[in-house]
């Protein structure tokens, strides 16, 4: 059951514009951007296109690195990463759509850090669910939403992206 939509825009503007801030605060002029599968490469699209970056997106699919894998075992729709550019001694943007626990985050740099050392990684999402089980923070994120304890976000995209927010199934 659906409980209603959010228009993402008005969040993808605030974070390109905190990002952009943040990059020159931190004089990154050449940032690869990489985007966690399925809802955070579409977001890291999106902010390649408005940061007008060089790089081709690098996309990361942290399956066999949850912490959870050999409870719940693979998940059926896994994609291979593709780093098309050396992750070493680089500035990295990791983009996700949603940070809830830190778990997704926490899998996503131990993956990263398999294939280079990076200079930094920023971390951007476009929602905070504010439920940390883990101490990971987002740098820039375009939002803060509560959700009640059955209820759960979901990013539906590529075009037009739209944040759905459902009541959980009942099990």
């Amino acid at each position: 059951m659906v409980s209603g939509t959010l228009n993402v825009d008005s969040l993808l503007d605030k974070m390109i514009d905190e990002l952009n801030q943040l990059l020159q605060h931190r004089e990154i002029n050449d940032p690869y951007i990489i985007g966690i599968h399925t809802g955070g490469v579409w977001i890291a699209e999106r902010l390649h296109s408005a940061l007008d970056a060089q790089q081709t997106i690098g996309t990361l699919d942290i399956s066999f690195y949850r912490d959870d894998f050999s409870q719940i075992g693979l998940n059926p729709s896994v994609q291979a990463s593709n780093l098309p550019d050396a992750t070493e001694g680089r500035d990295i943007i990791l983009v996700d759509d949603v940070i809830m626990s830190g778990r997704t985050i926490r899998a996503a740099l131990n993956e990263l850090f398999d294939y280079g050392r990076p200079a930094s990684v920023t971390l951007v999402t476009l929602l905070d669910l504010q439920r940390r089980e883990l101490p990971i923070q987002a740098d820039v994120s375009g939002g803060t939403l509560s959700l009640g304890p059955n209820q759960q976000v979901k990013l539906l995209g590529p075009t037009p992206l739209a944040l759905e927010i459902r009541q959980k199934p009942m099990t």
